[in-house]
């Protein structure tokens, strides 16, 4: 795919449906304002800061990030998927981010992260400045890690909490939201889909990443996936050869590298940035394709 637009970023707050706390939640869209290099946190990122969007009807999408993380871990994505015609909205889970990561290892966060997720996409649809650009009833997903557990709950996965979770480990019925058209998986964590039928509701479109040295998300709850949805062809499983859990997120500035921060780094001899040049377009065909 080719750059068709600048990117244009913004970044709002949101109610949580569970506590009515806000939320931040970054925005990536097509805009006709030129990029700068901007400050997003402690990155640069090329982008055009509070523009108009551009006129026009694009698909929506939400990223989720994993357990304990942020959502500019991620930015070029975010990034890539504007320039190329994309709405992308990337909320910070409450309770389970980088900052607060109070709700980790809850059964309480494996109920609010696909809440949550809905709550963003009630927002875009229905009540903020880019309802009108949008296309109407039609959403993607991207989750990484416990990301991919929330997408694939809030498209009609049945997860079981274990027993540190919750002393009565029953599967959990949630809500499930018919506008998701598809979903992105990278490296995702599925162990919650381990029992039978916990995924035969699902029946969209899958593209899912995972990586050959990942040491946080076993390779065999990966099976759950490819076996465990009705319609296994609607399922494509790439497995990334040489890379680890993190090198799916944004290259990392080398002043921030180190040693002790395990999302800047990879396996030895894995370049990042060419394998993100190859998958940002990937992802934006398959979910051009599945609309």
């Amino acid at each position: 795919m080719n750059d068709a637009f600048f990117a244009g970023y913004t970044k709002t707050n949101i109610e949580c449906p569970s506590s009515g706390a806000q939320f931040p939640l970054h925005i990536f869209y097509p805009t006709d304002i030129p990029e700068n290099s901007e400050k997003l946190g402690p990155f640069l990122l090329d982008v055009a800061v509070d523009p108009a969007p551009r006129n026009g009807r694009y698909p929506l999408v939400i990223f989720s990030h994993g357990s304990g993380s942020m959502p500019l871990l991620f930015r070029t994505l975010g990034q890539y998927l504007a320039r190329n015609g994309f709405v992308t909205g990337m909320p910070e889970h409450p309770g389970n981010n980088r900052i607060d990561n109070s709700l980790a290892d809850t059964v309480k966060n494996l109920i609010n992260r696909p809440r949550l997720l809905q709550t963003a996409i009630n927002w875009f649809l229905g009540t903020s400045e880019f309802k009108s650009i949008l296309i109407p009833d039609t959403v993607s997903l991207i989750g990484h890690s416990m990301g991919g557990y929330s997408a694939l709950a809030l498209a009609g996965g049945n997860p079981t909490p274990f027993p540190h979770e919750a002393t009565d480990a029953k599967p959990l019925n949630l809500a499930t939201d018919p506008r998701v058209k598809s979903i992105v998986l990278l490296a995702p964590a599925t162990v919650w889909f381990r029992e039978k039928g916990a995924l035969s509701a699902v029946d969209i479109p899958i593209l899912m990443y995972t990586a050959e040295f990942d040491k946080l998300t076993p390779k065999m709850p990966h099976a759950y996936i490819v076996m465990g949805v009705n319609n296994t062809r609607q399922v494509i499983h790439r497995e990334v050869e040489n890379a680890g859990h993190f090198s799916f997120m944004s290259v990392y500035p080398d002043e921030l590298k180190s040693a002790g921060l395990p999302p800047s780094q990879d396996p030895p001899g894995f370049n990042r940035q060419e394998f993100l040049d190859r998958l940002y377009p990937e992802i934006a065909d398959f979910l051009l394709n599945t609309i």
